[in-house]
């Protein structure tokens, strides 16, 4: 019964000053947000301040994800200080409740709030991202579609038994789904190019992309002019949706659907590598939390052997910066495959752990 009562008021306390970090922290992303919208909105004065307040909301889940692990830094940061300076962490060891008694109930919540961030908070956010990018695509960019193309254009792969066709186009129209200026290269499984057609326009009906008025050129008859064709048509299983979830930000996409936009892109001939990074990184999160709360701990047991407030407030934004950085260093490198993906994924979570740890070990037992 003791060791129950424990466990629920230390998890109370982790998680009321998570919630306040919380708080805070989306109340000034929320102003921050407004002001930024107000300001791209000033050559739009149809835009009305109801709206951006609602792209401001929209845009909040998202944004307010990346601030939970400054949240359950600085919250594991406040507690164990508020806990030392009140001599409560004292009496525990006076007790025998060792370090690692006193830090689960928080690296457990820390681990819960992850994984109800993953599953639950994530999928929300990525449903309200979308929303947003459609109301800043309507509203503030005059863009009535949520495609962005690249330089080189659309590029979409489809397979076939014996053979498949690579697709390119520098431009879609997404009110009648048509592609504009339109190559389609024909290649054998073995990538053996069996011809291109070069067209204004194809059009997607049904399942299929129709070509009309296409000039077909063989790569054997380098000599021949370009033989017209009046029609063409090439089966797909492309749809508009698919289309758009393709190009779709990677923060619209949640964790219970991410892998099938990855199997879709990947079906296209289009890399998926940013998406694979970000599904195991979501996989990461709730470790990292818990070895977030560990890093907490070892610099509040710390300060209360060589003192100071100042160390425990320096210590965290050190640590929240750091991680931060190198997520977004380990991350670039990932994305470009100069490592692992995976690597680059559980990278902050592995050594926020085996830091923390490492830390703990040494101020417990060194």
């Amino acid at each position: 019964m003791n060791s129950l009562t424990l466990l629920k008021y230390l998890s109370r306390q982790f998680f009321v000053s998570f919630m306040i970090f919380v708080t805070v922290l989306l109340m000034v992303i929320y102003l921050i947000d407004t002001l930024e919208l107000i300001r791209r909105a000033a050559s739009h004065p149809e835009v009305t301040f109801a709206q951006i307040a609602k792209m401001s909301f929209f845009q909040l889940p998202e944004v307010g994800q990346q601030l939970f692990q400054f949240a359950i830094l600085f919250g594991a940061l406040f507690t164990f200080w508020r806990l030392t300076r009140s001599s409560e962490l004292v009496v525990l060891r006076a007790v025998g409740v060792s370090a690692w008694g006193f830090l689960a109930p928080a690296i457990l919540v820390a681990v819960v709030i992850g994984v109800i961030k993953v599953t639950v908070i994530n999928p929300v956010g990525s449903a309200f991202s979308a929303r947003f990018e459609q109301m800043d695509n309507t509203l503030l960019r005059g863009k009535s579609s949520t495609i962005d193309l690249s330089a080189g254009g659309l590029w979409l792969r489809q397979s076939g038994p014996d053979s498949y066709t690579i697709i390119h186009a520098r431009n879609v129209d997404s009110s009648t789904w048509r592609l504009k200026d339109v190559s389609i290269y024909f290649l054998t499984n073995s990538d053996q190019l069996t011809g291109r057609l070069d067209a204004p326009d194809a059009a997607l009906v049904g399942t299929s992309w129709v070509i009309k008025g296409g000039n077909l050129n063989y790569p054997n008859r380098p000599d021949e002019p370009p033989t017209f064709v009046p029609q063409t048509t090439v089966a797909t299983d492309m749809t508009p949706t698919k289309i758009q979830e393709i190009f779709a930000s990677p923060k619209s996409h949640s964790f219970w659907t991410i892998l099938h936009y990855i199997q879709t892109m990947e079906a296209t001939g289009i890399s998926a590598i940013r998406l694979r990074l970000q599904y195991l990184e979501l996989l990461a999160e709730p470790f990292l939390y818990g070895g977030l709360v560990l890093i907490a701990a070892a610099a509040a047991l710390r300060q209360t052997r060589r003192g100071g407030t100042l160390f425990v407030i320096a210590t965290g934004i050190v640590a929240a910066f750091a991680l931060f950085f190198l997520g977004n260093v380990v991350r670039a490198l990932g994305e470009s495959e100069t490592i692992p993906i995976t690597l680059a994924a559980w990278t902050p979570a592995g050594l926020s752990l085996l830091g923390g740890i490492g830390a703990l070990l040494y101020l417990e037992d060194g």
